[in-house]
Parts: C-alpha cells; structure tokens; sequence
C-alpha cells in the first residue's frame, strides 16, 4: 500500500540520523578540532598524547576524538575515564592493529563503547564525502518517496486489527503526510500494532507526531537525547482521530534501537501498550556529530534529560517486553493477546 510523501523543497534533512552534525565556522584554524559552545563554533587546540607511533593523520584524528570527548560527552567523570582507556591502549600499541580508514574508526569506536557502554558514541569513518546539492538533495527525497519514508506495510489483519511496520522514524518536515495516510487508513481499527522489529531510529519529532493519535491530551514523550521542547509534548487529540483508546501492541527485536526505542519505551511506561518481542538494543543517548575532517567525524551524546518515570533509561539494558518471545513470533503471539482482549470487551 503506497502513500503520498511530500517533496517540500524547504525540508532541512530527510535521511535522518540520531545525531545532528555540528558545523565547524570557517575561522577555525587547521590543526584545531571544531566543537561546538553555546550555539557557536570554537577552535579546541589539539596536544598529541603521544604513545605508540601512527602515522600523522591517524594521530591527527586520534588527538581529535580524544578532544571532542573531553569536550562534549555529557558526563565528565566518564568521559575522562574513556579518554584514559583510549591513551592506554594507543601506548600498548593496539590501533596498529587496524589497517585502514574504517577499520580504525571501529576499533575506536569499540574501547569508548567498552569503557561507557553507550551505543551512541561512535567514530564516523566516510570513505567518500558526501556532496551536498539541490541535485543531491531532490535524489534523496526520490529515495524516501519511493521507500514510504520506511512505511514499510500498512493493512487491516483479521478481527478489525490495524498493523502497521515502521522501520525507521523519520523527520516530519518530510515524512509527515506519509504518517497522517498510514494513520488515517487505520482510524476505525479496534486494536492497533506497531511493527518495529527492524527499526532503527530515527526523530523524535515523528515519534511525538505518531504518538499523538494515541491519546486525548497532551503528553510529555521523554527523550534521553535532548533536554524537553514544545515538540516533546504530542499534539493530541489530533482531530477526527478514533485511536486514543484503542488497544495497542509494540513489536520489538533485540535491534530496535533508539527512536524506536524511545516509542516503545514512553508508551509502555505510560502504560499505553503492551510490548511483544525481545528485549531491545539499549541505544538511548544519541548526540551531536562533530566532524573532524572530509573522513572522520565523531558522534557524542551530550545532554541527558531528566526522566519523569524512572531513574535510569534504556541505554545498554534495553527495553524488556511485556510478553517475551522470539522476534519472529511477535506478531502471531500480538494478534492472539488481541483477539482474545477485543472478546472480553
């Protein structure tokens, strides 16, 4: 089933990432890393931490991580503690190990994830640079528009069931008449599912929008990824919308992962839905992509909003579901608890 998608020319991002990229001014200087204070841009001097020799630019690139870390992740106890464990093993002589450009951004990648167990930290190795263009820019609205923006199936099951797979939570200043179709054809179901066993993330303004149609009033959709705006609150009721107090069902994997997350999550703990599947990824702290040169770029999580429902979020534990089964007997094992939910009713 295929929906309508807009190409507004005026949309600043469609294939969305959980980070948004930092972009240095142009007065920083060469040598320095860009970073990102109050709004602006700043050039961090970079001191070499020495240790076993790599070649310029591996080192160029290590002393960049090591200062974006220093200066951005949101906690400084932690980010110290990577930055030791990073100097530690580059003077054991470890990252002589990788053999080229993204070999190397993964095993960074991997000691900072070992020290914080953050799924969001991330070294960015790109091979080629993107190039940015209208010509660029109107391919990848002709990607998104062909995939659904990752509406990947909408349909009415058995029993006045609406399911509907999601595999990604894209930006709505692209994505959003895709989501209002995908919606509107499930207004009049009796009980709804939500098929994210492949998603990856994604917004959390789609997750607001979506979440919208769930609900009579306005409720406060935490996002460990930023502190609360006005788009952290959904827009309900959304008008004509019959879904507010209709059953609802997460499908989830042990890959979905941080937008997805952040759905299943403040719905469970809302105690709108009942989650069916796997325990998931535990990808909760997304960040600001600093580049670092036309290559390397690195992802840091900085800011961690205050949780009104638990002490802790889902990062590195995951979302453990309400009815745990294999990911591939989600949807079966959904369909009976709604079957037999919609005969008591």
């Amino acid at each position: 089933m295929r929906f309508p998608t807009t190409t507004d020319a005026r949309a600043n991002s469609a294939a969305q990432q959980d980070f948004v990229e930092a972009t240095p001014s142009d007065s920083v200087a060469d040598g320095a890393v860009p970073v990102r204070a109050a709004g602006s841009f700043i050039a961090l001097p970079v001191t070499s931490v020495g240790g076993a020799a790599l070649d310029p630019d591996r080192q160029r690139v290590f002393d960049a991580v090591i200062a974006n870390v220093r200066q951005h992740y949101f906690d400084p106890a932690v980010a110290q503690q990577i930055v030791d464990a990073l100097i530690t093993r580059q003077r054991r002589g470890d990252d002589a190990a990788a053999t080229n450009g993204k070999d190397f951004a993964a095993l960074l990648t991997t000691q900072m994830r070992d020290v914080s167990q953050d799924m969001h930290l991330e070294l960015v190795y790109i091979a080629k640079p993107a190039q940015s263009s209208p010509q660029e820019f109107a391919r990848m609205l002709t990607t998104l528009q062909k995939d659904n923006c990752s509406f990947k199936k909408v349909q009415i099951l058995p029993h006045n069931i609406g399911y509907l797979k999601l595999d990604a939570f894209l930006d709505p200043s692209v994505c959003s008449s895709t989501a209002t179709a995908a919606m509107a054809s499930l207004n009049h179901s009796d009980a709804l599912i939500f098929d994210l066993r492949d998603n990856r993330g994604g917004t959390a303004e789609m997750v607001s929008l979506i979440s919208s149609y769930l609900f009579d009033h306005p409720e406060y959709m935490f996002d460990p990824r930023r502190v609360p705006t006005p788009q952290s609150w959904t827009s309900s009721p959304v008008p004509d919308s019959k879904l507010a107090n209709k059953l609802v069902f997460i499908l989830t994997s042990s890959t979905t992962i941080s937008a997805a997350e952040q759905f299943t999550y403040d719905l469970k703990m809302l105690k709108r839905a009942t989650i069916v599947g796997e325990t998931t990824a535990g990808g909760a702290h997304a960040g600001v992509f600093h580049r670092i040169d036309d290559h390397y770029g690195i992802a840091i999580p900085e800011n961690r909003a205050v949780n009104p429902y638990s002490k802790s979020d889902w990062e590195a534990t995951g979302i453990r579901p309400d009815i745990e089964v294999a990911a591939a007997a989600a949807l079966e094992t959904a369909v009976r608890q709604a079957q037999s939910q919609l005969q008591k009713k």
